[in-house]
């Protein structure tokens, strides 16, 4: 028997999920699984790899998989960057001013308006801008035609002391009033929170949560 309405349940107990979307991250689960998610509920899915998402969307029903949204949240790289723009609502990992460019010349291409979060780098982490390059950076970001810059996405370390994960989410929230202020934009989506940190997340103004583990274990 499924655990995940169960697991989604406990979830929904910790969180304002009026103020917080869920977005389930289905790299390591089957088509099996994600129609689970959906008889739960669940609309938003996050994928990190652009061939497993075609896979599953070609198995899903048609109706189902034109219910989700889908979610790009892995580091995109420039020659993925045609199979992903129109693929995925969001693509959550935008990390650099050319990646930016890539998309919207895409996006031109298809006559779309692609939606990204520009993902920050706060506390040592893979990719991402640092918290002074977006600030340099973000009046020209917004410059480029064919793409909706909805927010900002980070990916805190793996670490149990709740003071830094507070400071790293909190730094992304304060980040995202200090832009919206200065270049008169609306940036309403915080992507912020996993597993093991959606609470602390949440609670520091995450609108989007990437749940994996603890949506099936």
């Amino acid at each position: 028997m499924s655990k995940i309405p169960e697991n989604l349940q406990v979830i929904k107990n910790k969180i304002n999920t009026e103020k917080v979307r869920i977005i389930a991250v289905t790299k390591y689960v089957s088509v099996n699984e994600i129609l689970e998610l959906y008889k739960a509920g669940i609309r938003n899915i996050g994928e990190n790899k652009i061939q497993d998402a075609e896979n599953k969307k070609e198995i899903l029903p048609e109706n189902i998989e034109k219910d989700i949204i889908w979610h790009f949240i892995g580091h995109l790289q420039t020659n993925k960057v045609k199979k992903v723009v129109g693929n995925f609502e969001y693509i959550h990992s935008v990390d650099s001013e050319k990646l930016v460019k890539a998309v919207s010349e895409s996006a031109k291409v298809k006559n779309i308006t692609q939606n990204i979060l520009i993902q920050v780098n706060i506390e040592e982490t893979k990719y991402g801008f640092d918290v002074n390059a977006v600030k340099e950076v973000f009046s020209e970001i917004l410059k480029f035609d064919a793409v909706n810059v909805v927010g900002l996405m980070t990916m805190a370390p793996y670490t149990l002391d709740e003071k830094l994960l507070h400071t790293v989410f909190r730094t992304l929230r304060e980040l995202r009033d200090y832009l919206e202020e200065k270049y008169n934009c609306k940036l309403p989506e915080l992507s912020m929170g996993m597993s093991n940190d959606y609470q602390i997340a949440a609670e520091e103004g995450a609108t989007m949560i990437r749940l994996g583990r603890v949506l099936f274990e």
